[in-house]
C-alpha cells in the first residue's frame, strides 16, 4: 500500500539537488511505496532524476527556484515562505498535497516556517526538535529539546515528554518506553524548579501516559541503553548534542591517529579493522539522520544541512514510518488521555 507522498525541499542542504534526489532514489529502492513531491528548480531536478529512473514515475517536480540560505535569518525566511523550496514544500502538508515534508536546510527557518503553517496541536504550547541518538542498548534514544526553545518552563517539559514517549512507541516498539528529564543530578531535591515540577507531574500521570517515567538522569549516561527518552529544554539539549557529537569525533580522530601512528600500529589496525569499522558505522549521524518536528498539525523532519545520500534515505525512511505509525494522532489520544485541565494545572515558570 503506497504512503501519502513526502515534499523534500530539493534544494537544502550543502550539496542541494543532487543529494537530495539521491537520497530520495535510494529510498524508494529500499521501499517502493514511497511517492514524491520534489520542490526546486525543475531543470536541476529533471537532470537528476536523468540518474534515477526509478524515483522519477514516482514523483512531481513543483518549480521553484528561490532557496532559503543557510545563514539566513529565521524572521527573513518567513517573508518568503510562498516563494522558496522549503516553504512551498511545508506548505504542500498544509493544503494536504503531502502527507510531510523532509528538509536539510536552515533549522531555525524550518521551525518558524513550519509552526507559522502547521500551528502546533491542541494542548501543546510549543513544538520540539527530537533525534534519535545511538547508545550500547538494543534500541536509539528519542532525545527533545535540541535546540528549538531555548527557555522551557514545567508544562513544557510534561508535554515533550508527552510527545517523546509517543514517538518513542514508534521507532523502539515499547509499549512504556523509559522516559527520563536531564538534570545535574538524580536526586529528587536537584535541579530547577521547573524541572522538579515537572517531574513530580509526570509521576502522577505516568500510567495514564503508557511510559515508565522514574525521574532525573545526568548527561553522563546519554548513551547507556539504560534509557528510551530524555527531555531537557532546547539549550541544554543542543549543548549536550553537539558535545555527544564531538565526542565521537574526537574517538574517531584519535583511532585514526593512533593506527598510523607506527608500523606495528598500521599492523594492529588491520587486525581489528572488523571493530572499528563497527564503531565508525555506529557513530555515522548519517545513521541516525532525521530530526522530527513533534508537536505541530503534521509531520516535518530535518536532515543534517552535510548530511550523504544514506543520510537524506534514512531521514525519508524516518518521515515514512512517522505517517505510516500515524504519529500525530498518537500525540492527539495521549494528549487527551491526561487532559487539558491536567495540563493546565502543571506552573508554568513566570507564575
Amino acid at each position: 500500500m503506497s504512503l501519502p507522498r513526502i515534499a523534500v525541499d530539493a534544494m537544502g542542504g550543502d550539496e542541494g539537488v543532487r543529494v537530495m534526489v539521491e537520497g530520495a532514489a535510494l529510498a524508494r529502492r529500499r521501499h517502493d511505496r514511497f511517492k514524491f513531491l520534489l520542490v526546486g528548480d525543475e531543470a536541476r531536478i529533471k537532470a537528476a532524476l536523468d540518474n534515477h529512473p526509478n524515483l522519477r514515475g514516482a514523483s512531481e517536480i513543483l518549480h521553484c527556484d528561490d532557496v532559503v540560505a543557510g545563514d539566513e535569518k529565521p524572521s527573513q525566511a518567513l517573508r518568503r515562505a510562498k516563494t522558496t523550496s522549503m516553504g512551498l514544500a511545508i506548505n504542500a502538508v498544509k493544503t494536504g498535497e503531502a502527507g510531510a515534508a523532509v528538509s536539510a536546510g536552515n533549522t531555525g527557518a524550518l521551525m518558524a516556517m513550519a509552526k507559522l503553517a502547521l500551528r502546533t496541536m491542541p494542548g501543546i504550547d510549543r513544538p520540539a526538535l527530537s533525534a534519535l541518538l545511538p547508545t550500547l542498548g538494543e534500541n536509539d534514544l528519542v532525545m527533545l529539546d535540541l535546540g528549538a526553545n531555548t527557555d522551557c518552563d514545567a508544562r513544557n517539559l510534561v508535554q515533550f515528554a508527552i510527545m517523546g514517549a509517543a514517538y518513542s512507541r514508534i521507532v523502539t516498539g515499547r509499549e512504556e518506553p523509559r522516559v527520563r528529564l536531564l538534570n545535574i543530578g538524580t536526586e529528587e531535591t536537584k535541579g530547577t524548579g521547573d524541572l522538579q515540577a515537572a517531574a513530580a507531574q509526570l509521576r502522577a500521570a505516568a500510567a495514564d501516559l503508557a511510559m515508565a517515567f522514574d525521574g532525573f538522569v545526568e548527561a553522563d549516561k546519554l548513551g547507556r541503553g539504560d534509557v528510551d527518552v530524555i527531555v531537557t529544554d532546547g539549550f541544554s539539549g543542543n549543548i549536550a548534542l553537539k558535545a555527544v557529537e564531538g565526542t565521537a569525533r574526537f574517538v574517531a580522530d584519535l583511532l585514526r591517529r593512533a593506527f598510523t601512528s607506527s608500523l606495528r600500529s598500521k599492523v594492529g589496525f588491520l587486525v581489528s579493522r572488523p571493530a572499528t569499522e563497527l564503531l565508525k558505522h555506529h557513530l555515522d549521524p548519517n545513521n541516525h539522520n532525521g530530526a522530527v518536528f513533534l508537536g505541530l498539525n503534521g509531520v516535518v523532519v530535518k536532515s543534517h544541512g552535510s548530511a550523504s545520500a544514506i543520510g537524506v534515505a534514512n531521514a525519508v525512511a524516518v518521515t515514512a514510518r512517522l505517517l505510516e505509525e500515524n504519529l500525530t494522532e498518537r500525540i492527539a489520544a495521549d494528549l487527551a488521555r491526561l487532559g487539558a485541565d491536567s495540563l493546565r494545572s502543571v506552573p508554568k515558570a513566570a507564575e
